[in-house]
């Protein structure tokens, strides 16, 4: 960075940069001065000891990655030119360690009849994974040159894995029509299947679809690849409470919407289970699951059982590595119960050696109790959101709301809308539910009518720009959400175990000046969100005690 001229000719045709000390290494494909950015590329967070005690801990870089068989399974199936969809300029791509090291003992150990599970955590750079692993099942041959499986399919409900997937594999094969995308209906998927194209891209709505097929054609071997690998509830969420619920508290509301979430869930847990039992053990298939967050049954269904009898990922990149490396941002460094929240505030304003009006700018004036209504509880989000987070990552952060329930939902909004009006302040806020939810009084609520959004333009789209700051949601949203700029949240709804982690993760995606994000908890106690975390951070990381002064 500091003293090689980035112009010279060497530094312009070079793949990769290595800088590494006895103990970690990093790497970068790009000099640019003091702008480079360089990656981390160690086994771990920190390298483990060398087997042998005259070697150093980062002997693995010329042992293992540029030993000759290595380098050339690194320069013709991972690293391609990379087109910048702003700039057009193009960079090369290389694999950080655990990218690498997950295609490669995957495609060593993968046979039809085997199934994997990668648990890797938000900023793994998971797209990119899948794509290589997708372009190395295609060109995996047995010993008498056929290939291993006719068809790899990868089932996702994100669109970005679509384009990425074209894009990188068009680059490594140097030939188009090798992706199909399966843009229209299960019709199309089941030409496409008995066609035997290379590489299917299609929904995880179609996945049952998917699944009965690998039984009707036994005689083709295919590799199923799923992206996010737990069940989405949010159709069946739907057909639960499609029907007007007429709650006349906010209690059976909350009831309500609790026992159909439940139902919901273990209704698509139990037909996941029914529909993968019966082709777990297909010998023509094998199933490759990604997941940041597993759940018992989808460890079952796809890890490897050890000697005790117990289930593990085949591959794992921890989210205490990801945030250790800075490719995501740690959610529970700044988490804070109200009741904690409130005595933090009460401290200071009861403390002479605070200015108190300056305090007051930055801080809210809070009830003596716990708020109990929704009234009490949006002026403390409002007013936190328009002293501190409007302020973060320069002035574009956003919030969530969580709720307890649909209605809850409708309450808040309105609430939000009357008290942002009544201050004249320039944001906006939108709802997302599923379904009809009808008031005490007979009025009946949906999204589209709450958030009054132009014909076609989804609450997504709406969320990212810049007057919408704030979302209010009730179970919909608090899995699978990316949104860079939400910095805030408000949790309002009893959480734990897997769900826990998947809503409060959706603030901790990086972005240019995003150093931090909040969680202010209403409903939880920090020690049942703390023991929720534990199994993906392999360690503690949320401890309570906030130091008042700061």
């Amino acid at each position: 960075m500091e003293n090689r001229d980035p112009k010279e000719e060497i530094f312009r045709n070079c793949i990769v940069h290595f800088a590494m000390s006895d103990k970690l290494v990093f790497m970068t494909t790009h000099l640019d001065g003091k702008n480079t950015v360089f990656l981390p590329f160690n086994k771990g967070i920190e390298n483990p000891e060398p087997p042998s005690p005259r070697d150093y801990r980062t002997s693995y870089i010329y042992q293992e990655v540029l030993n000759k068989t290595q380098l050339s399974n690194l320069i013709s199936n991972f690293i391609y030119m990379e087109t910048d969809d702003e700039t057009r300029k193009q960079k090369p791509i290389f694999p950080r360690y655990h990218q690498m090291d997950a295609v490669n003992r995957l495609l060593e150990d993968c046979q039809p009849g085997k199934n994997y599970l990668i648990q890797h955590s938000a900023g793994s750079g998971k797209t990119k994974t899948i794509a290589w692993l997708s372009y190395g099942l295609m060109k995996k041959y047995d010993e008498n040159d056929r290939r291993i499986y006719d068809m790899i399919i990868v089932v996702s409900d994100r669109k970005v894995i679509d384009r990425q997937l074209q894009n990188q594999i068009v680059e490594l094969e140097r030939a188009r029509g090798t992706v199909e995308v399966i843009k229209k209906n299960s019709k199309q998927l089941a030409e496409a299947m008995k066609s035997g194209k290379n590489i299917v891209v299609t929904t995880i709505q179609k996945f049952p679809f998917v699944l009965d097929s690998l039984k009707d054609l036994p005689d083709r071997k295919y590799a199923v690849i799923i992206d996010e690998a737990h069940s989405s509830q949010s159709g069946k969420l739907a057909r639960k409470l499609k029907t007007i619920l007429k709650t006349s508290s906010l209690d059976e509301a909350e009831e309500v919407d609790s026992e159909a979430e439940e139902e919901a869930e273990e209704e698509e847990e139990k037909e996941l289970a029914e529909k993968l039992g019966a082709v777990k053990k297909l010998s023509n298939a094998s199933f490759f699951a990604f997941t940041a967050t597993p759940k018992n049954k989808t460890l079952e269904m796809f890890g490897t059982m050890d000697r005790d009898g117990k289930f593990h990922p085949f591959h794992l990149y921890s989210m205490k590595q990801a945030i250790e490396e800075g490719f995501i941002l740690d959610v529970l460094k700044n988490y804070i119960s109200y009741e904690s929240y409130f005595k933090l505030v009460k401290k200071i304003q009861d403390d002479k050696e605070y200015d108190e009006e300056k305090a007051k700018k930055l801080l809210l004036r809070f009830v003596e109790q716990h708020p109990a209504s929704i009234d009490k509880k949006t002026d403390i989000m409002l007013n936190h959101f328009m002293s501190s987070t409007i302020n973060r990552i320069k002035g574009k952060a956003k919030a969530m709301v969580v709720t307890r329930s649909r209605l809850h939902a409708v309450l808040y909004k309105q609430a939000f809308d009357r008290k942002i009006d009544e201050n004249g302040y320039p944001i906006k806020t939108l709802v997302a539910f599923t379904g009809t939810v009808k008031d005490s009084g007979g009025r009946e609520y949906t999204e589209d009518s709450m958030n009054g959004l132009p014909r076609g333009k989804t609450i997504k789209n709406a969320f990212e720009e810049d007057e919408y700051r704030i979302l209010i949601v009730a179970n919909k949203f608090q899995t699978g959400f990316d949104q860079p700029l939400l910095h805030t949240m408000y949790i309002d709804k009893v959480l734990n175990g897997v769900a826990a982690v998947q809503t409060l993760s959706r603030a901790n995606r990086i972005y240019p000046n995003k150093t931090d994000t909040m969680i202010i908890d209403f409903a939880n106690d920090p020690s049942v969100i703390q023991k929720a975390f534990e199994p993906y951070y392999g360690e503690t990381y949320l401890l309570e005690g906030t130091d008042h002064h700061k």
